[in-house]
């Protein structure tokens, strides 16, 4: 059996690219480097999928800590042969430092590192192992791929902190077999090295492998199975191709690894999800999945993941009626289609993975993508008006524009700069941007702003500007009075047929109080009365000699402020309350829109208008009643109200509440 040995890459007379500048060729990307990892490995195994084969690809991430089991195979097998300057070849510090870590990305479904092995015979056009591990800034010869030059395999050996990579592959030969090839790769500094007949100059590029011929070769076959193994290496099943990329002693940039898997399972999630997500007739793409120690780290669904929820649908509103074509007019030229989608959501909770992307707590971006359907960036249009209501785009490129939006992406493939083509070309990206802009002006124009003289704050869906309009409101004889989040609100009134509001003189003979409550939100002061409570008993008797008790009114408590949620492919309003006051109680719902600086409150909605509607009302286990009004029971339940609010409006809630009439 060949024991596989490193070889260095003297300097050939002709010269050759020193590691240096193919380690600069990613330049210094804004994104991190496990980001790069996720955007280009998945790339790259995209652009080697198997064109007939109907199932995903599969990708996925794994990390672990070598165990005790093949710590000795790690040591003794790779570092046969090694240069024996650790600065040379850091990997001899790394296996000095203790246990050793691996980040493997690994894919199935696709080619394999098949075609010649050197690079001198791939002549042809299978010539995958020679592009992946011998030469560098091949052009793409891959349709409609994401790849362009291949500097995207760089970002294996930067996130080594030694440079190292072990790649293991199988492919299928041409005589119709499969072949499992085994090589490990250096990538670091170029160096001269004192040896016996004087200085020698070396690239800084190391091979490790079977070196018994004149070029070193990868190891093949039985051989390769048997040293993956040794290596605890994932074997391949019998008709299963595809490629393991283990990078030693990843850098996972401060990160605990069990933080590093999540981040990773979002990164994935945020610069993948076309790949993700099936559609009528066509399934997903790509499968994912990311581990740490064997423990699988979930990667989010994009149709549930809020903002990505967002993306989809503007992805499929892009194929659907609602797309727009954009078009280039001088010279005449189809760009790609455009969806565009506007909702009311909550507020952003903005995670490592998004504020990478600059997104914060607020969604106002267009994904830009080209054929292949990779996420290039989040392209970032105007904040909406209000802090409520956001909007996600998608645009497409057309696949005869492909290799023009390729050419304006930088080697990280996340922007498209227009400076760096020359006319027409730039003129076609440069038209882009600015039709995307168009379309967001007409999506904005739609949302409620201010006309002209009129109040210079847009009519969001309850902008936090105005969030005491979103209130709670407890009825008085028809009337309305209203209360902060979380205070009582209580009145006396004369009974009605709509209200149970018995009045009643409280045992001390005490009036009800008036308390006013500042809102300011209002611009002004709002009365809210209450009744001053009283423990002891009432006195004075009635006909019957008997103690007559007051009846307690009922009451609506509200808790906390109102909040937007999502359900399903839509954003809600919800208001918790509870009603203190035990027994049962109706409870139905009083909603309005208001319109800032007026106060104004408009319950029926002008022609062809629409209205916030009460969904249900949410009880304590989750469970939805949809009849208004609904019966409670009071106590120290807290229910809430979930209500669809009107588009391009402030919706006011109202929370009425009457006692349940006895015979």
């Amino acid at each position: 059996m060949t024991e596989p040995r490193w070889f260095s890459q003297p300097y050939p007379p002709e010269g050759a690219s020193a590691a240096e500048g193919i380690r600069n060729q990613l330049g210094r990307p804004e994104l991190d480097l496990l980001t790069i990892l996720v955007r280009e490995s998945a790339q790259n195994s995209w652009d080697a999928r198997l064109e007939r084969c109907a199932a995903p690809v599969d990708y996925r991430i794994d990390m672990w800590t070598v165990g005790p089991a093949h710590a000795g195979a790690w040591r003794e097998l790779l570092l046969a042969g090694a240069p024996n300057n650790a600065g040379h070849f850091p990997l001899r510090d790394t296996f000095k430092r203790g246990p050793v870590r691996v980040l493997s990305v690994s894919d199935r479904g696709t080619r394999g590192l098949g075609g010649p092995t050197r690079a001198d015979n791939a002549v042809g056009p299978e010539r995958d192992f020679v592009s992946f591990i011998r030469n560098i800034g091949e052009p793409r010869d891959t349709a409609l791929g994401g790849g362009t030059y291949g500097f995207g395999k760089g970002i294996f050996y930067l996130l080594s902190r030694p440079g190292t990579v072990i790649v293991h592959s199988r492919c299928r030969t041409g005589g119709g077999g499969h072949e499992t090839r085994l090589i490990g790769c250096t990538l670091w500094k170029s160096y001269v090295a004192a040896e016996s007949d004087g200085g020698r100059r070396y690239t800084g590029r190391h091979w490790w492998g079977d070196t018994s011929g004149e070029v070193i070769e990868p190891l093949v076959g039985a051989e390769a199975e048997a040293v993956a193994q040794r290596l605890g290496l994932k074997a391949f099943g019998p008709d299963e191709t595809g490629t393991t990329v283990a990078v030693i002693d990843p850098n996972l940039d401060d990160l605990e690894p069990a933080q590093a898997a999540e981040y990773l399972g979002d990164t994935i999630a945020w610069h993948l999800w076309p790949k993700m997500i099936s559609t009528v007739g066509k399934p997903a793409a790509m499968r994912f999945s990311v581990a740490h120690d064997g423990v699988q780290h979930p990667v989010p669904d994009p149709r549930t993941m809020r903002p990505l929820n967002m993306f989809v649908a503007a992805y499929e509103t892009m194929f659907g009626p609602g797309g727009n074509h954009l078009e280039c007019f001088k010279p005449k030229k189809h760009l790609g289609r455009l969806g565009l989608v506007k909702r009311i959501m909550p507020p952003l909770d903005p995670t490592r993975a998004s504020r990478m992307l600059d997104i914060e707590d607020l969604i106002h971006h267009v994904c830009l993508m080209r054929p292949a359907e990779l996420v290039v960036t989040y392209h970032a249009g105007p904040k909406p008006p209000s802090s409520n209501q956001g909007y996600a785009g998608v645009f497409r490129a057309d696949e005869a524009m492909d290799d023009v939006y390729a050419k304006a992406e930088p080697p990280t493939h996340d922007a498209w700069n227009p400076h760096s083509l020359d006319r027409p070309e730039s003129t076609y990206v440069q038209t882009t941007f600015r039709r995307i802009g168009e379309g967001l002006d007409q999506l904005l124009s739609l949302s409620g702003t201010a006309r002209p003289g009129a109040s210079n704050v847009a009519l969001g869906a309850a902008s936090s500007l105005f969030s005491g309009l979103v209130g709670g409101a407890w009825g008085i004889g028809g009337a309305t009075a209203y209360s902060k989040r979380g205070s009582t609100v209580t009145s006396s009134s004369k009974s009605t047929d709509a209200e149970e509001t018995t009045t009643h003189q409280p045992a001390s003979g005490r009036r009800p109080t008036t308390q006013f409550t500042d809102r300011t939100d209002f611009g002004g002061t709002h009365p809210t009365e209450s009744f001053a409570d009283d423990d002891r008993s009432a006195t004075g008797a009635s006909d019957s000699g008997a103690l007559n008790v007051p009846r307690r009114r009922p009451r609506v408590q509200y808790v906390g402020d109102p909040y937007y949620d999502d359900r399903g492919d839509s954003s809600v309003l919800v208001q918790e309350f509870r009603l203190p006051v035990p027994g049962p109680q109706h409870v139905r719902i009083d909603l309005a829109v208001t319109l800032p600086g007026t106060g104004g409150r408009e319950t029926d909605p002008p022609i062809g208008a629409s209205m916030p509607v009460l969904i249900g009302w949410e009880d304590a286990t989750g469970r939805l009643h949809t009849s208004d009004p609904q019966v409670v029971e009071g106590g120290d339940s807290v229910w809430r109200a979930v209500v669809r609010p009107a588009p391009d409006t402030m919706t006011e809630i109202g929370i009425k509440v009457e006692a349940v009439r006895t015979p």
